[in-house]
């Protein structure tokens, strides 16, 4: 960002007769110092660093965007930056979920008729059917999980992984989000009409994936207390074959000087069940601001192709479909997460307490996750919870 507020205090900056000062905390301390001025009504800061998991919380301290151009964004990161259905926050990076996977092992797979009808023997063991081996580019969940066991030496023991994948399954919000692709990927959702429903047949599905990977030692045990580092380790390592993962752990799984072991032979896929999660880190008008119109300049400008691509070009992943493509070079992932948010993106609801409802189903679930709790129990408290959270 700081890149961008100088091209612009440079140039459209002088036109607008606006200058930007950016302050930059870590992420969490950000929050916490503006939750702290959006309490006391304080005017000292116009723009609000925020995201699609807070933004319904901040919503009664932001002004609306009215009358700035959106049509730039990937539809699926605005709606998630909606409250009520008023804009009240402008997309910066972009996240979203792939199954990241070792091209080499698959394809082997996919052309050894040994390997193939022993991946036959093992899939009609876990699903009760026998499947053929597939190009990952079109796996649904069931596929996930017989290749899960086939890549783990509990099933197999000629796997050249010890696991087929690692599962984020710690007591940390942001691994609802990962499990979150899960429950829509078979048809599921946080609610419906407004009321919670996380006893539906999607998500009992959805937890005992999860469990059942984990109890049949189709990934590391070290699974309940893995998040990011961890599966990104796995993947390093070679330990794992695949993983569903944040599309920024790519670029360094296929840098040979971060992975020496695996780079050049890790693929992307659209996660298994057709479905991303999709959060954009966002900025916001501060209700309070003396500075608005100024400050509505310099957020109109944010919202340009054009600032956008310096923004790619100082290591941003940005929320625009043609500026992605268009610094595809910058980034081999950056076309992958055009075309997935475009086709498979979805955006959790929006209220004030999203925030805190990650958490709480991390809390509740996580157990479940690894077999600990049993499902419709878990389900049950993470229904109930989750009802009390939407109001």
């Amino acid at each position: 960002m700081a890149k961008v507020v100088a091209a612009y205090n440079a140039g459209q900056g002088k036109k607008d007769k606006v200058k930007v000062d950016v302050v930059l905390l870590s992420r969490q301390d950000t929050f916490t110092k503006e939750t702290a001025l959006m309490a006391s009504k304080s005017s000292n800061m116009d723009i609000y660093w925020t995201a699609s998991y807070n933004v319904g919380q901040y919503a009664p301290s932001l002004d609306p965007l009215d009358g700035i151009d959106t049509s730039s964004y990937f539809p699926v990161a605005v709606d998630g930056l909606k409250y009520k259905s008023k804009l009240y926050a402008l997309p910066l990076d972009v996240s979203n979920h792939f199954l990241l996977y070792r091209t080499d092992l698959i394809e082997a797979l996919i052309k050894d008729p040994v390997a193939s009808a022993e991946y036959e023997k093992i899939s009609q063991s876990v699903l009760g059917e026998a499947r053929a081996p597939k190009d990952p580019q079109s796996w649904d969940l069931e596929d996930f999980k017989a290749m899960a066991a086939y890549f783990s030496k509990s099933d197999n023991p000629k796997s050249p992984t010890e696991y087929g994948t690692i599962l984020q399954a710690k007591n940390l919000l942001y691994n609802t989000m990962i499990w979150n692709d899960v429950l829509w990927g078979y048809g599921g959702n946080w609610a419906k009409d407004g009321k919670a429903n996380l006893d539906s047949s999607a998500a009992k599905k959805a937890v005992s994936l999860y469990a059942d990977i984990y109890k049949n030692k189709w990934t590391s045990p070290d699974s309940s207390q893995a998040e990011f580092p961890e599966t990104q380790a796995a993947l390093q390592a070679g330990s794992a074959a695949f993983a569903i993962q944040w599309s920024a752990a790519f670029a360094s799984l296929n840098d040979p000087a971060q992975s020496p072991q695996v780079a050049g032979k890790i693929g992307i896929a659209p996660v298994p069940g057709g479905k991303t999660h999709v959060h954009a880190l966002a900025v916001s008008l501060n209700k309070y601001s003396k500075n608005k119109a100024a400050s509505k300049r310099w957020l109109s400008y944010l919202a340009t192709e054009g600032a956008m691509s310096k923004y790619a070009e100082a290591g941003g992943i940005p929320a625009m479909p043609k500026v992605l493509e268009a610094k595809a070079s910058l980034n081999p992932a950056f076309t992958k997460v055009s075309e997935t948010i475009a086709k498979n993106g979805y955006a959790e609801p929006v209220f004030p307490k999203t925030f805190e409802a990650y958490s709480k189903l991390a809390e509740d679930l996580s157990g479940a996750w690894v077999g600990q709790t049993p499902v419709d129990d878990a389900l049950k408290t993470a229904n109930t919870d989750l009802q009390e959270l939407l109001g």
